[in-house]
């Protein structure tokens, strides 16, 4: 029977997860009272310092899309900003107004997509960078159902299905954003969730799963 499935750990009803690839925290020890303003694009980048350094909660966050920023409150950190776009790159242009004379940390992976740091350089913005997590493909024995649709929230997602799974022309991709669509490989049938979020993609894949299961029967 066809069935979604994410490819990440979060629990939806009537949604499969098929988890490739696992989060390891890495302990740094950071002198944060440097800092004005820590920058996340990613909740694990949260959890993550959370895990080695309670002080951040005492320094402004600037959280990329208001999912970031609810993690961020709910473990008692100070919200400074919210991003509107979601994408790494167009954060880092809202950024740049905001962060002029504030020494900024931006809290990271191991492997990261977008030129955020880049930018914010060029346009005369300090920022440090510290890497506090990363991930690793994970092996997975599932048996995957035809005329099913796959939600890809990151490059890594991408990476450690392709290591493991053949796409079949069944298979239909849902895709948190472009940047993360980039790594997909050619001859993958896409569509790009409207808003950068777990939540929208999982909307769109189950609108995509009645028409593509629909058309099967």
């Amino acid at each position: 029977m066809a069935k979604i499935y994410l490819l990440n750990s979060q629990k939806y009803e009537g949604i499969e997860n098929l988890e490739v690839f696992q989060i390891e925290f890495l302990k740094k020890n950071i002198d944060l009272t440097k800092y004005d303003a820590l920058i996340f694009t990613s909740k694990n980048a949260i959890y993550s310092l959370d895990s080695s350094n309670k002080d951040w909660k005492d320094v402004p966050s600037y959280a990329i899309a208001p999912k970031t920023a609810s993690i961020i409150k709910s473990l008692g950190g100070k919200i400074s900003f919210i991003g509107n776009s979601g994408h790494g790159n167009d954060f880092a242009y809202e950024l740049i107004p905001l962060l002029k004379d504030k020494k900024a940390l931006y809290i990271k992976a191991l492997k990261t997509v977008s030129d955020l740091p880049k930018i914010l350089k060029e346009n005369d913005i300090f920022v440090d960078e510290v890497i506090t997590y990363k991930t690793s493909c994970k092996e997975s024995n599932k048996v995957l159902e035809d005329n099913s649709i796959f939600i890809f929230t990151s490059p890594s997602t991408i990476e450690c299905f392709f290591k493991q799974y053949s796409w079949k022309d069944s298979y239909k991709a849902i895709v948190i954003g472009k940047t993360t669509a980039k790594y997909l490989p050619k001859d993958v049938n896409y569509e790009i969730s409207l808003e950068t979020s777990v939540d929208e993609c999982i909307k769109l894949a189950k609108q995509n799963f009645f028409k593509l299961n629909f058309n099967h029967n």
